[in-house]
């Protein structure tokens, strides 16, 4: 069930707030998966490498809960059992959001199914949930989205990709504004700053084909929900594909 009748129930579950105590971003790229990406495998390997580091620092943290966000058709909360699947990508192998429950249940977009299977690397022993944002969700809900995941020692892995029009090549073409615009998120990552994640525009992130402005915005909220200050320490900053891959930690100060 995905939704507003979802997200009401997950509401409920998620009304006690206690700090949120760690996040991690994470760009989901379908060859981040060796099996998707083949041969190509070792073209990626410094991004899982920083991806691994992200992760590993997220799980330290000792979450009770680790709540995936991406980007998805609809705004809502998915809860285990549900499976992602690589097959458009032309591999046979499915990702369960809980390895524990691994019925089919719900389907997750690409960027849930990459973020299970990330955490599935590090057999994480925190329950996990996870949200999944439109393109087109409102600041409002965004923000709303961001105080609901603040739960008992919750942990947010946020997936989501910048512009992906870094050259001739890339999916969007060459955009002089996308260089500019990834280089701002990856200020704003490095430094924590959910103000300026908060601020960016969803007109603009649409034309430039950004996967992650909206989950970068829920990470902004629950930091904001959540209060005190925060440190970021950026991974990963780099477009091998003419799209734009971000990896980060944000940790309490």
């Amino acid at each position: 069930m995905t939704g507003s009748a979802h997200s009401r129930t997950a509401a409920s579950r998620y009304r006690e707030r206690v700090p949120l105590v760690a996040a991690a971003v994470c760009p989901h790229p379908p060859l981040l998966v060796p099996e998707v990406a083949g041969a190509a495998a070792p073209e990626l390997d410094d991004l899982r490498a920083a991806c691994d580091t992200a992760v590993t620092r997220l799980l330290a943290a000792a979450p009770e809960v680790v709540v995936l966000v991406g980007d998805g058709p609809v705004t809502g909360w998915i809860r285990p059992p549900a499976t992602g699947s690589l097959q458009p990508w032309g591999v046979d192998l499915d990702v369960p959001l809980d390895p524990a429950q691994p019925d089919r249940g719900a389907v997750l977009p690409l960027s849930l199914t990459v973020g299970a299977w990330l955490l599935a690397r590090h057999g994480a022993a925190a329950p996990p949930a996870a949200v999944q944002v439109a393109a087109d969700t409102d600041p409002t809900a965004v923000r709303d989205l961001g105080a609901q995941v603040v739960a008992q020692r919750a942990a947010l892995l946020v997936l989501g990709d910048g512009s992906a029009c870094r050259g001739e090549k890339s999916p969007g073409y060459q955009d002089p504004r996308a260089e500019p615009y990834d280089s701002m998120v990856a200020a704003a990552l490095a430094g924590a700053d959910a103000d300026a994640l908060l601020g960016l525009d969803a007109a603009v992130s649409a034309e430039l084909k950004v996967a992650g402005r909206a989950p970068w915005q829920v990470l902004a909220a629950a930091a904001r929900a959540t209060g005190g200050d925060w440190r970021g320490e950026l991974h990963y900053d780099a477009a091998p594909y003419g799209v734009a891959y971000f990896v980060a930690t944000w940790e309490p100060a």
